[in-house]
């Protein structure tokens, strides 16, 4: 019988140099009243930890300063794109947090974002065979099994998506750092399936999630990744996370 645990959400961060503490949202808030994941880049996959509660906004003040870093540039053209140049497909082999922990990155964040987990016997707490997802995308509460059928109903969104992320300087960046772009915490969140495929590989001008309350904390990820990672946002994306942001 498979083995059952209970998980909350593990805190990351990284200081910036701002002084305030922008506060992701956690790729979901799968309980409102546990901690919640919150880093700040000012490096690529290293940082402290910072605990901050799952019910409080970004100060936008932080976020719109950090926002006013990021270069405003046209979108590149997608030529050349592959998902293959950002490293195999969830990959431990990283220096991101949970980087070489014997977990995939695809279940370090199932066990980070759901609740009432189930564990593969043998695993070492590794792969994640059932659990509950409070989805921060549309705020409903999801029961994950794993299947052939039946793991698509939870899915791992890059938050920065990876072809949008390819448009805007990943491109320039080598091979390694990309594929700590594609299994960074920070750009991950497990979220209802069918709205993951709905937003495609849209940046914040183009699709943001249906639960307004999440938004602020949605778009404060999206400007803490690009900034860490050295990509730029277009003029529509940027007034776009800017209008939100004022209203946190």
């Amino acid at each position: 019988m498979a083995r059952t645990a209970h998980h909350r959400r593990g805190i990351t961060g990284v200081t910036i140099g701002i002084a305030a503490v922008i506060v992701l949202g956690g790729c979901a808030s799968s309980n409102a009243d546990a901690p919640e994941t919150s880093s700040l880049g000012s490096g690529i996959g290293s940082g402290v930890t910072t605990t901050v509660s799952a019910r409080t906004s970004a100060p936008s003040s932080a976020a719109i300063e950090l926002l006013a870093q990021i270069p405003i540039k046209g979108r590149a053209p997608k030529t050349g794109y592959d998902r293959a140049l950002f490293g195999t497909a969830w990959t431990d082999d990283v220096t991101v947090e949970f980087g070489h922990n014997g977990c995939d990155t695809r279940n370090d964040i199932l066990r980070r974002d759901l609740t009432d987990l189930t564990f593969k016997d043998g695993s070492k707490s590794c792969s994640v065979q059932t659990g509950t997802l409070r989805d921060p995308y549309t705020n409903k509460t999801i029961a994950f099994t794993r299947g052939q059928d039946t793991s698509s109903a939870v899915q791992i969104d890059h938050v920065v998506a990876l072809s949008d992320a390819w448009q805007k300087g990943a491109q320039q960046l080598d091979t390694q750092t990309r594929t700590n772009l594609a299994n960074d915490p920070r750009n991950l969140r497990a979220v209802d399936g069918p709205t993951n495929q709905k937003k495609s590989d849209s940046d914040a001008a183009s699709w943001l999630p249906p639960n307004k309350a999440y938004r602020c904390q949605y778009v404060t990820a999206q400007v803490e990744v690009k900034a860490a990672y050295g990509l730029w946002v277009t003029q529509a994306e940027h007034d776009t996370i800017a209008d939100i942001l004022a209203t946190c």
